[in-house]
């Protein structure tokens, strides 16, 4: 029975597509046959574009108009000095492409899809890197250890490895199987991905040459082989741009077959940084053609961009020049700046230093009279809050009782030899002598205990709140002031 649900779930993944229902049809016109669909619909071929099946994503640049023609050296002015663009797609100029149903010389502006990649993509890939980086690894260790690995193994084993980017290792096994495949004799594509690779050529004031290579399209051998191989086509591919090529069988080369609209396969772009993670799609070539005819369409595409360019060369260049003038202009005032300020500072540290000398005894002089001030402040302050104090609890004790059955007699002995005694009443606290030893204002300490003698006993905190009766002081008691260290 076949899994209809599990196959649409795989197709989405691997094609991008969220239209449930075009990739339904996509898959019942293929008999469900998943590796057909996925082939027709990433495979491309000469089908006309209006075939959802072949060609879902492609869109033909309306016509010009004499109204909404972008002249191509304003265009490029402006996507090279960043310039935010404000059509999605600029209209196509004269002079297409010959043959098929390709579009001619067009002007498109294309959102990069690098940094929006497939997550069911990206598992599926890195799921399966994983698994061979584990597997390599596994063997390599058994072989270590059988002593299978030659010297030169063993010594290249011992190199640090290089951290390279999923988008840096897709560019570079492409180089490797297209070498494999093909001849020597090729465009020097950069072992980088697509966005380091357009970085670099608007550095080098060039164009990014882009070849999309679908290795089972039956035109695509013959293609590279004889056109993109060739010495002739090579040799200015080298000269005059930066070139990146990718396999729609990777992620990257994936999505730039879908954001390029890739509908026939070889397909040849040039394109050029703009702004915002775009690209301005300058020329496309769909299907085969031989070197003499993309040589045509390349150098035709060189000359209308060169004036831009260059000019973008020399402004640069210029904007360099004067930036070093001007930096050699300000090293020569500094300098000269700088003795004047010598001579200056010399001057003023002379006086500064006349300055602090008698602003630091000034200084010293008020701080000492602020500190007896201060000093003779806290000392009037304290003494006000002791008699404060002192008033307070004297106040807070009342009058003194009569003597009576509930009325306890109590003798205080100062370490001064002092007494003083006073009755209160029986369920007075504890709280309530030391109240009366602080209002006395005889005693200069101010942490101090309550202490009977025989049987020693300390009435400090936690009997604080006890009554005279409940500790046992009535009807009469005799403690000392014990002050503490």
């Amino acid at each position: 029975m076949v899994d209809y649900g599990d196959k649409l779930a795989c197709f989405q993944a691997v094609t991008g597509l969220d239209d449930t229902d075009l990739c339904t049809e996509i898959l019942a016109a293929h008999g469900w046959d998943l590796e057909l669909a996925i082939s027709a619909f990433t495979g491309g071929g000469a089908s006309n574009s209006s075939d959802p099946i072949t060609n879902p994503n492609f869109s033909q640049p309306s016509s010009p108009d004499n109204n909404n023609v972008v002249q191509r050296d304003t265009l490029i002015s402006d996507i090279w000095q960043g310039i935010p663009e404000t059509e999605a797609v600029a209209q196509p100029l004269t002079g297409g492409v010959a043959g098929g149903g390709a579009p001619g010389v067009a002007w498109k502006i294309i959102t990069l899809p690098i940094s929006i990649i497939s997550g069911s993509l990206g598992l599926i890939s890195g799921a399966i890197g994983i698994g061979f980086w584990v597997a390599g690894g596994v063997i390599s260790h058994s072989m270590n250890l059988l002593g299978w690995r030659n010297n030169g193994e063993a010594s290249s084993s011992s190199t640090p490895l290089v951290s390279v980017s999923p988008a840096a290792t897709e560019a570079l096994d492409f180089i490797a199987n297209f070498e494999r495949d093909f001849r020597n004799i090729r465009p020097n594509f950069v072992a980088e991905g697509f966005m380091d690779a357009l970085q670099r050529s608007r550095h080098e004031y060039k164009l990014l040459f882009v070849y999309l290579h679908s290795p089972d399209h039956p035109d695509t051998p013959f293609f590279c082989e004889t056109s993109l191989c060739s010495e002739m086509l090579s040799a200015f591919i080298n000269e005059n741009f930066v070139s990146w090529g990718g396999s729609i069988r990777a992620s990257e080369g994936f999505k730039m077959s879908n954001s390029l609209k890739a509908s026939r396969f070889p397909f040849c772009a040039v394109v050029m940084a703009a702004t915002n993670q775009r690209i301005a799609l300058l020329q496309q070539v769909e299907g085969p053609r031989t070197p003499e005819e993309m040589l045509t369409i390349l150098q035709r595409v060189i000359e209308e961009s060169a004036p831009v360019l260059v000019t973008a060369r020399l402004d640069a260049e210029e904007r360099r020049n004067n930036i070093r003038l001007r930096e050699e202009q300000d090293a020569a005032y500094r300098a000269a700046l700088e003795a004047d300020q010598a001579r200056e500072r010399q001057r003023q540290e002379e006086q500064e230093r006349l300055e602090r000398e008698a602003a630091e005894a000034q200084r010293k002089l008020k701080e000492e009279e602020e500190a007896r001030e201060r000093a003779a402040q806290e000392a009037a302050e304290k003494e006000a809050a002791l008699a404060r104090r002192r008033q307070e609890k004297a106040m807070a004790l009342g009058t003194e009782p009569e003597k009576g059955p509930t009325v306890t007699q109590v003798l205080l002995r100062f370490p001064t030899g002092e007494r003083k005694e006073r009755r209160f009443y029986s369920s007075a606290t504890i709280q309530t002598l030391y109240d009366y030893v602080d209002s006395l204002g005889c005693l200069n300490a101010e942490k101090y205990s309550l202490v009977s003698n025989f049987p020693r006993v300390v009435y400090g905190p936690d009997k604080i709140a006890l009554s005279l009766k409940e500790v046992g002081l009535h009807p009469q008691a005799s403690l000392f002031v014990e002050v503490e260290s």
